[in-house]
């Protein structure tokens, strides 16, 4: 009786998430905060960001970010075209972010690795193509979903092991799910921004292959040495990244030469 509970509870809870495709192609799970609530959490997220961080004074670096980031949004699909903001950050670590409801944070520290406009435009592309993947709504649900079946797992089994049971199955459930659920779909998402990212780039009149010069760049600044195993970490290993970075940037030539030739040619810096 209490799988039977269990899996009808749990597909109680999944009543209001939908399956759609992403922009690869591939089935994905979403909705279960709306796309308002998503924007709206995304513009909190980018006040709080910018309260906590400094924010560049510098017009050149913000009008070189904001050069690259109309460039990239002017090639989504309609309905995400709408101006999106953007922030400069003094912060020295190699980073950059894009949230729903159009909003882009670069660190300052991103260009010591993207040495031109077409490497930043990798950088911001990629970050675009996990908005538009829809990977933050997919996130949330996979997390409400993974939270939601561990509290009835654990009550269930509260009421008939006791409250120890439910704790165990708290404590070593999240990191079951953390392990094979939550994680292997962060790196499924990198992988997809980078596919969406590249082709944005292209589109965009950036060089797709300079999304390979970028990862080149990010290894030879990296001090770290070592990365835990690629099966175990939300981002896919560097090498195997370039790898496929390069073989696509060959199919994605055509692109950038058309959009070159229709002018766009961005001079951002």
């Amino acid at each position: 009786m209490k799988p039977l509970l269990l899996g009808l509870a749990t597909a109680l809870a999944l009543v209001a998430c939908a399956t759609t495709t992403s922009p690869t192609g591939r089935r994905q799970s979403v909705g279960a905060v709306s796309q308002e609530q998503l924007n709206q959490m995304g513009a909190q997220a980018f006040v709080d960001a910018k309260s906590k961080g400094k924010l560049s004074a510098d017009a050149r670096q913000n009008g070189y970010v904001r050069c690259v980031v109309d460039s990239v949004t002017r090639q989504l699909p309609a309905g995400w075209q709408a101006q999106w903001d953007v922030a400069v950050f003094v912060d020295s670590s190699p980073n950059a972010f894009a949230l729903p409801g159009g909003k882009v944070g670069v660190n300052t520290g991103i260009f010591t690795v993207a040495k031109n406009q077409d490497q930043l435009a990798a950088v911001i592309a990629h970050e675009i193509g996990h908005v538009v993947s829809r990977h933050h709504d997919e996130r949330i649900t996979r997390q409400i979903t993974a939270q939601t079946g561990l509290s009835i797992a654990g009550a269930l089994l509260g009421s008939r092991y006791g409250e120890g049971a439910a704790n165990a199955t708290n404590q070593f459930g999240g990191a079951a799910v953390q392990g094979l659920f939550l994680l292997p779909g962060s790196r499924t998402q990198e992988t997809e921004a980078d596919v969406v990212g590249q082709q944005l780039m292209a589109q965009a009149g950036f060089d797709p292959q300079q999304a390979v010069n970028l990862w080149q760049n990010m290894i030879a600044a990296s001090s770290s040495g070592s990365r835990p195993p690629q099966w175990l970490s939300t981002h896919p290993d560097p090498q195997s990244r370039i790898q496929e970075l390069r073989a696509r940037a060959g199919g994605l030539m055509p692109a950038y030469q058309q959009a070159r030739a229709a002018g766009r040619t961005p001079k951002c810096g």
